[in-house]
């Protein structure tokens, strides 16, 4: 498969809306609504524990047809069967990611300058997850938030799709999405969200209508998931 034809597949089965999920509960809510990606992040517990709580969220996303994604784990994505896997820094290299699951998987990597995005694409990362666009309390450790201005720099310096990260809320998808993002990621948003299915209904008709915005308007069948 040549890397052009990777990433038009990449851009179709990506979506628009990726929200990452530790639990049946939240990922089950989470693809009622429509979400058309979960991200599946798992930071405790045995890996016969993370093994079969992936496999059942798999299972479920193959069930809903959206696209399922793994982070950090890669062997978790080839065991599981997922639609691809993604890495961050203190990963598996994105390039050993893509030499794992081969050329038709989704790899994603992650990343903050429009440097780092140009290697991590040429080393075979299908998308780019951007940030921290906010600040965010889902994660400790984050470098200071590179902003609307960081993201367009990145945006502009790659073909691949963009997915902005950290601090999204659905009053702030129609900013991301105008600075060129192809979607958004979201974890504190759905997850701790009083009513996680109607946290990701909204976050789905806020990207919506801001992918229609960035369009000039609805085209033929409305935005795209």
């Amino acid at each position: 498969m040549s890397s052009d034809a990777a990433t038009a597949g990449a851009r179709d089965r990506l979506g628009r809306l990726h929200v990452l999920v530790d639990s049946l509960v939240v990922a089950e809510s989470a693809l009622e609504a429509g979400a058309p990606t979960l991200q599946v992040r798992l930071k405790s517990g045995s890996d016969a524990d993370r093994y079969r709580l992936t496999a059942a969220i798999a299972e479920r996303c193959r069930a809903a047809g959206a696209t399922c994604l793994v982070n950090d784990r890669v062997d978790l994505a080839l065991a599981v069967g997922a639609d691809g896997v993604h890495v961050g820094a203190t990963d598996l290299p994105v390039a050993v990611a893509r030499r794992l699951l081969g050329p038709g998987a989704i790899v994603g990597g992650t990343a903050r300058d429009p440097d780092t995005a140009r290697r991590l694409v040429e080393d075979g990362a299908s998308y780019l997850g951007v940030g921290p666009v906010f600040p965010t309390r889902s994660k400790t450790g984050l470098p200071d938030p590179i902003g609307l201005d960081g993201l367009r720099a990145v945006v502009e310096a790659v073909e691949v799709p963009v997915i902005a990260i950290s601090g999204i809320t659905a009053e702030r998808v129609d900013a991301v999405i105008g600075a060129g993002a192809h979607g958004v990621a979201v974890i504190a948003a759905v997850a701790e969200a009083p009513d996680p299915h109607v946290a990701t209904h909204d976050l789905m008709l806020a990207v919506s209508k801001a992918v229609e915005a960035a369009r000039g308007g609805p085209g033929p069948g409305g935005a795209d998931r």
